[in-house]
């Protein structure tokens, strides 16, 4: 029999609860180690992917056109026969009389006398001298600078003597504007002006001729 009465060299240690609670840590993460191995491994779910319905409709074809009507039938071709009956042959013309000669000379027969010579060309019409409106152009009056800018205006009639060559020879002032500035710009331009020199006899004459000038203001 055993003795139960031994002693020991080092009393027995009391209850540990640190380690009691170690131990059982321990063993429960064994245990939950072991039924993780264990579980049976499922897939994920995959979700399906809806399917798309697409509603297709059958639509009958029209029925198909009727046939066009038969053309109708040809009227009878009618054939015109034109018989072309003879013509009468015609009667040929009575010959003709001989003429008749007579010896004694009919008034046709004399002679014309010749035609009168032609009348000379009339001389040319004679007509007064008259203004170049190509000088005018080219030398146009000069507006003066104070009546344009106090809106001064006005008509002057000038009296132009001229010579046979169409030339300027005096100038005179037939009416005037009631301004001296607008009447001496109107003279000094019609003193560079050409003219129309007249006619008479066919001969080319100077004279005199009345040429207006107008003066406008500016707007």
């Amino acid at each position: 029999m055993t003795d139960l009465n031994y002693k020991y060299d080092t009393p027995p240690e009391g209850m540990s609860w640190a380690r009691i609670a170690g131990n059982t840590f321990a063993i429960a993460l064994h245990a939950v180690a072991f039924m993780f191995m264990m579980a049976p491994v499922n897939p994920p779910e995959v979700k399906k992917a809806r399917e798309e319905v697409t509603q297709v409709s059958f639509i009958e074809p029209p029925p198909p056109p009727p046939p066009p009507p038969p053309p109708p039938p040809e009227p009878p071709k009618v054939v015109t026969r034109i018989v072309e009956q003879p013509k009468p042959s015609p009667i040929p013309p009575p010959p003709d009389e001989p003429p008749v000669v007579f010896d004694d000379p009919s008034p046709i027969d004399i002679e014309a006398p010749p035609p009168a010579p032609p009348a000379p060309p009339a001389p040319p019409a004679d007509f007064a001298p008259s203004e170049d409106i190509s000088g005018r152009a080219l030398f146009q009056p000069r507006y003066p600078a104070k009546e344009a800018r106090d809106g001064v205006g006005g008509t002057v009639v000038l009296r132009v003597t001229i010579d046979a060559s169409g030339n300027v020879l005096d100038v005179a002032i037939e009416r005037s504007s009631r301004n001296r500035n607008l009447d001496r710009s109107a003279m000094d331009a019609a003193r560079r002006w050409k003219f129309n020199p007249g006619m008479r006899n066919g001969q080319k004459v100077g004279g005199a001729v009345l040429v207006p000038v107008k003066f406008t203001p500016p707007q």
